[in-house]
């Protein structure tokens, strides 16, 4: 709060007159902005939220909405922003580029949502991208990781809040390396988001010094991973890496636990854990050492009340997705306050460069030249029982400045 004493509150507080005024009164030397109180009468700020609530990536989709629900509900308990409520629409992209088409059209000429934000395909992603740019609204990809969003097909109106395939894999690999060896096995969705992952981790591995020893495509979807670990048990690799996610992911790590690889010195690992994949797997078939986009042991002020949010709404502690959906819609908001509009491109200059508290350690902030979210990367050590708060014991925390690349390694041409 700020340096006040009760003599001087009492003081403004009897001055302003009245039980409504002393609310407003509070709030600002709380550091609160005094929202005008047409706030429940004007037309709300609509943001429309895409993800795939019905596909393999659903095993915690809707925590994307979760956090970005708390987030609002922030804001609307002390009234909104620029005097307007804020309202979430839903919509479902089932990871198919034709469906996020026409959900994208649908809550923009439809609905007439101010901003979108969500979706977690990777050609899911740069379709709505598109789509966003030609209507001129705002998109914050939440969840997507691949480097074509802030690279070759960067566009003006997209912002990436997730860590990108070159951050997480530059993170996450000499951990693998060191705790299993550098002779990889490959097993990879055969969707843009797994190849993108399995570029990502080969390129680093050989800049580690590391080998590839083989490879699989699996289709996205895969229940049953027994034929493609049997075949990467034959090759002898220190450790197989997984470039899968969702239910993908979990059936995978179920498939490794069954046939014992650990028995047989093979560890696993990959880009991308987390609690939303640790809670379905369960306890017992967890495993592995994973690049982490958030986890809840990250003791910050921001973290923790952003944990009790979450609690405190939905009686369950928060996954990266989670995070991801709170702390980008806390972004979009933000953005427009500061904007003092809901006009896009005033909203975009507000996003450009723009440094803030991303709830973790270092330093988070949008690269005004490509969109991306530069920020810490994680690296956990999965455990089969509980750690605290959540299923991973933290090896490192690596500032995102130190893995995102420069300017002269990105295609984006904003």
């Amino acid at each position: 709060m700020n340096a006040i004493s009760r003599r001087r509150f009492l003081k403004l507080a009897g001055a302003a007159g009245g039980a409504l005024a002393f609310s407003d009164l509070a709030d600002q030397m709380m550091g609160f902005t005094r929202w005008t109180r047409s706030a429940y009468a004007a037309e709300p700020i609509k943001v429309g939220i895409i993800d795939p609530l019905s596909s393999p990536y659903k095993t915690s989709s809707i925590h994307d909405v979760h956090g970005a629900t708390v987030a609002l509900d922030m804001y609307n308990k002390r009234g909104g922003v620029l005097g307007r409520q804020v309202a979430i629409i839903e919509a479902d992209d089932a990871s198919n580029v034709q469906t996020a088409v026409r959900a994208a059209n649908k809550l923009i000429k439809d609905d007439r949502v101010d901003f979108l934000m969500g979706t977690f395909n990777g050609d899911v992603a740069l379709a709505v991208s598109e789509v966003a740019k030609q209507e001129n609204k705002l998109f914050m990809a939440t969840c997507p990781h691949i480097m074509e969003l802030t690279g070759p097909r960067c566009n003006s109106h997209t912002f990436v809040f997730m860590p990108n395939a070159r951050m997480l894999s530059e993170a996450v690999t000499p951990h693998i390396i060191k705790a299993f060896g550098n002779r990889w096995y490959m097993v990879t969705a055969d969707t843009v988001d797994g190849k993108s992952a399995l570029l990502a981790m080969t390129e680093t591995l050989k800049t580690n010094g590391g080998e590839v020893v083989g490879v699989v495509t699996t289709p996205f979807g895969t229940t049953d991973f027994t034929a493609a670990l049997t075949e990467a048990k034959g090759t002898k690799p220190s450790a197989i890496v997984l470039n899968l996610y969702g239910w993908d992911l979990v059936n995978a790590l179920k498939a490794y636990t069954k046939l014992e690889l650990a028995k047989e010195k093979i560890g696993v690992g990959g880009m991308i854990g987390g609690e939303q994949i640790g809670r379905p797997l369960g306890y017992a078939n967890n495993a592995g050492v994973w690049g982490l986009i958030w986890d809840p042991k990250i003791n910050t002020e921001s973290s923790r009340r952003f944990i009790q949010g979450v609690i405190d709404k939905y009686n369950h502690t928060p996954t990266s997705r989670c995070y991801l959906g709170y702390a980008a819609m806390m972004q979009i908001l933000e953005a427009v306050r500061r904007a003092g509009t809901t006009d896009t491109a005033a909203v975009i200059k507000s996003l450009e460069g723009h440094e803030f508290d991303g709830l973790k350690e270092g330093r988070s902030y949008f690269r005004a030249w490509d969109h991306q979210h530069v920020q810490d990367v994680l690296v956990g050590q999965a455990y089969g029982k509980e750690l605290g708060l959540g299923h991973y014991q933290i090896l490192a925390t690596v500032p995102g400045d130190a893995v995102a690349g420069s300017r002269d390694q990105n295609a984006c041409h904003l």
